[in-house]
């Protein structure tokens, strides 16, 4: 699964792609059937990768990734159902979560990222390998140039002031 890319921005539903960076935030497109863009200023929004989230475990926190990859193998309820059936929903893809700090917001909100990215190609393929860096043979020092003789600089000349 590869959710390089993939962000939530706090105070906008859905996920979105981004698309690029510049100087004050980036430029995202939504995952939504209306690809509408944004950009997205840092100072006044957060931004959280998909691929960097997690969830509070009792020992150790859940990646969300792994939560995703969970859901895959079950039948995943309406975000619309009660908390009670999504609690225990959860507690099937993701057994050892903390129930007192994840709420059944944070549950729908889950339920909800799967089901939009679940029939997206990049959702089924792996993340890309980092590239392997090969030795570059090493080089022969540089030898510096012997410092160029500095021309002489030119002295400006001052215009007679006009007289008023």
């Amino acid at each position: 699964m590869n959710l390089q890319g993939i962000v939530a921005v706090s105070g906008k539903p859905g996920l979105w792609r981004a698309l690029a960076q510049n100087k004050t935030g980036y430029v995202l497109e939504s995952l939504d059937a209306q690809k509408t863009k944004l950009v997205v200023n840092l100072s006044t929004a957060k931004l959280a990768a998909l691929n960097e989230i997690t969830i509070f475990g009792l020992e150790d926190d859940i990646k969300l990734v792994d939560v995703f990859e969970r859901m895959k193998a079950t039948t995943v309820p309406a975000v619309k159902d009660d908390g009670k059936k999504l609690r225990e929903f959860f507690y099937e893809v993701a057994a050892d979560h903390d129930e007192e700090k994840v709420y059944s917001s944070d549950i729908k909100k889950i339920i909800n990222w799967y089901l939009i990215l679940k029939d997206m190609p990049l959702f089924n393929e792996e993340p890309a390998a980092a590239p392997v860096a090969e030795e570059a043979p090493a080089a022969e020092p540089v030898k510096e140039a012997a410092p160029a003789a500095e021309a002489p600089k030119a002295k400006a000349k001052k215009a007679p002031a006009k007289k008023a």
